[in-house]
């Protein structure tokens, strides 16, 4: 009988958890008060994830595979991770404070004798017969592409200056769509951590295709030869549809035996790799 209750017990608790398909709340700087924009919010493998808009506000969709004790993470360059246990969040109106971090980055300064501009990435747009889309079939609605990433693997063997960064849109349906550009370090030929302390937000906007190109002058970014293989990414975190129909948004892309293309679903969800070559490339002054 006693067992019977505490199975009876175990059984509403699961139930009970099973319908909380949503943890929503505000991210504040735990100093400042102020809002934290475009947090990025996820569960480590578990398909998961999502950023916080512009007010702060975030919302996670739980799935199946996300258990009570499972941990969510809140991540913001310039602040220390938050982590969080699923069942001691509320469903709606949590408050999450992130503290500034006090890691320093050391100061890169490469001098450069004679730099020579170089290329990263390919830059063909091909005949566009392919297309790496942001959109899933299972996708309900445009929330669902909240940290959705795509990106390539690129082979650093000189120290670098980034000029600039480039992509080809093929298909875009938005008035307005917001990414974050991140550079990833790779390890076992997969992402890993971010290698770039810089929060590097950009929009496309009015339904914008065509070749775009984001100035990286202002941020200052050097790529050191010892890195090696990095994956450089673009992150979905906020968009406006034209219309309600409003879906598709591509990238130009080929096969590939020799580049390899990243993705995944969420934030802290697996990476995927593929034999594909986006057009996604950087242009630099190398030594």
């Amino acid at each position: 009988m006693k067992f019977t209750n505490l199975l009876l017990l175990f059984l509403i608790a699961f139930n009970c958890f099973s319908q909380e398909k949503t943890i929503s709340g505000e991210i504040k700087d735990a100093q400042t008060n102020s809002i934290l924009e475009y947090v990025n919010v996820g569960i480590n493998n578990k398909n998961a994830g999502t950023v916080s808009n512009s007010q702060g506000i975030f919302n996670l969709k739980l799935n199946d595979k996300v258990g009570a004790n499972d941990t969510i993470v809140f991540s913001y360059v310039g602040y220390n991770s938050k982590k969080i246990i699923v069942n001691q969040l509320k469903q709606e109106k949590n408050l999450i404070l992130l503290e500034p971090s006090d890691n320093m980055l050391k100061e890169v300064v490469i001098k450069f004798k004679q730099p020579k501009p170089k290329q990263f990435g390919r830059s063909a747009k091909g005949l566009s017969l392919m297309h790496s889309n942001f959109y899933y079939a299972l996708d309900k609605d445009v929330d669902d592409r909240l940290s959705r990433e795509r990106g390539m693997k690129f082979k650093i063997k000189k120290d670098c200056k980034l000029s600039d960064f480039n992509f080809n849109i093929t298909s875009n349906e938005f008035k307005s769509v917001k990414f974050r550009l991140n550079f990833y370090k790779i390890e076992n030929d997969l992402p890993t951590n971010l290698i770039v302390d810089k929060d590097i937000i950009f929009e496309v906007k009015n339904g914008f295709r065509g070749l775009y190109t984001l100035d990286l002058n202002p941020f200052d970014i050097y790529l050191d030869k010892e890195m090696g293989d990095i994956a450089v990414t673009i992150q979905w975190i906020e968009s406006v549809k034209e219309n309600e129909k409003s879906k598709f948004f591509a990238i130009s892309t080929a096969m590939s035996a020799t580049e390899t293309s990243f993705y995944r679903e969420k934030n802290r969800s697996n990476w995927y790799k593929s034999g594909q070559s986006l057009t996604f490339y950087l242009n630099a002054m190398c030594q």
